[in-house]
């Protein structure tokens, strides 16, 4: 049964613990949050035996096999070299740090020990994108020419209710890395799209702002909108961001929802749905000799990628393997996101 210890008791944490929920391997063995009274809400929800006072606490308890890193970006870095160093298997939550070079420091200790050590990205478990890539690698719809993400932040009466004060955070760079939806958000879809189809050599970015709140002062970079060349073969894609505040939701989280379309020289994939769903279509869709092919069945809920991501994790540590994102992977996806946000405040095409 291996003991993990989630650093970082945020509303996030709440879709962390579903995988260890009825888990044989694993088990959420204590917490740590500057706010103690969180901490100790959240462990008597989750049964959790310990709650410490301090991180150092966390790293010199002999009885913790892994760390979910779940605290704001620039603490990122130097949470996980400590437990790296500490000889603890980490999970890192995206992005895995606010700069490359913060990224290079955490890979040169994580290199230096014998640690699991994954960056968290849901987004890669969920069914619907496994499938997608599946049918790629066989060959379903051809060569692969362009990928096409659209996604839209709308509402939704059943959405989270997240208080402004509770991620505020994330509109400082200093703390957030920059913008909360191309830098945070987006680096989901940056991964995304690195899991699909792989390496991007080039990036074009527009962004425009929004108001998150009226007067707030708060703004987020959409719409938005990004272009970028694969470096295999012909492969391109597009990738456009807006906020439409009236655009109600079917969601029981955030309220966004993205969809995915995926052409080659055979057929279309196309990924109906992920945080929700925006239409009454099927999760995922193969069209190919002028057949549509419906997938009903695959796993569709959001939550589920949380599932299969902390197995995955737990199921690497038993096994002494690398689990899906490793550091350079997640690597690439900060380069990409970072690469991204310099094009539209450049307002030119960027390499990677």
């Amino acid at each position: 049964m291996i003991k993990t210890v989630f650093a970082g008791c945020g509303r996030i944490s709440d879709l962390h613990a579903l995988g260890y929920r009825d888990n044989r391997k694993g088990k959420i063995y204590g917490l740590y949050d500057p706010d103690h009274d969180k901490a100790a809400a959240k462990a008597a929800l989750w049964q959790a035996e310990k709650i410490y006072n301090s991180y150092e606490d966390v790293l010199t308890d002999p009885e913790v096999d892994l760390i979910e890193i779940l605290t704001p970006h620039h603490l990122h870095c130097d949470m996980a070299i400590a437990a790296a160093k500490a000889g603890k298997h980490v999970s890192l939550q995206k992005p895995m740090a606010l700069n490359l070079e913060e990224a290079d420091r955490i890979i040169k200790a994580v290199d230096a020990s014998d640690i699991i050590f994954r960056v968290y990205e849901n987004f890669v478990y969920y069914p619907p994108y496994v499938k997608a890539r599946e049918m790629i690698d066989n060959g379903e719809i051809g060569e692969p020419l362009s990928v096409n993400l659209r996604v839209r932040c709308g509402c939704s009466p059943d959405a989270w209710e997240i208080p402004l004060d509770a991620w505020q955070w994330r509109f400082d760079p200093q703390t957030g890395g920059g913008c909360p939806i191309m830098f945070d958000h987006n680096y989901h879809n940056f991964s995304l799209i690195l899991y699909l189809l792989g390496e991007v050599e080039q990036v074009f970015a527009w962004a425009d702002y929004s108001e998150v709140v009226p007067e707030s002062g708060l703004k987020v970079n959409v719409p938005s909108m990004i272009m970028w060349k694969y470096r295999r073969g012909r492969a391109y894609g597009v990738m456009d961001v807006v906020m439409a505040p009236e655009l109600e939701i079917d969601t029981k989280h955030y309220a966004d929802e993205s969809r995915l379309e995926i052409t080659g020289t055979a057929g279309i994939i196309f990924v109906n749905r992920c945080t929700g769903r925006l239409q009454n279509r099927p999760p995922l869709e193969l069209f190919k000799k002028g057949i549509t092919t419906s997938f009903e069945n695959i796993p569709a809920s959001w939550e589920i990628s949380f599932k299969l991501a902390t197995e995955d994790m737990l199921e690497a540590i038993v096994e002494k393997r690398q689990p899906r994102l490793d550091l350079r992977q997640g690597r690439n996806a900060l380069a990409l996101t970072l690469a991204v946000q310099e094009s539209a405040a450049r307002g030119c095409s960027l390499k990677i």
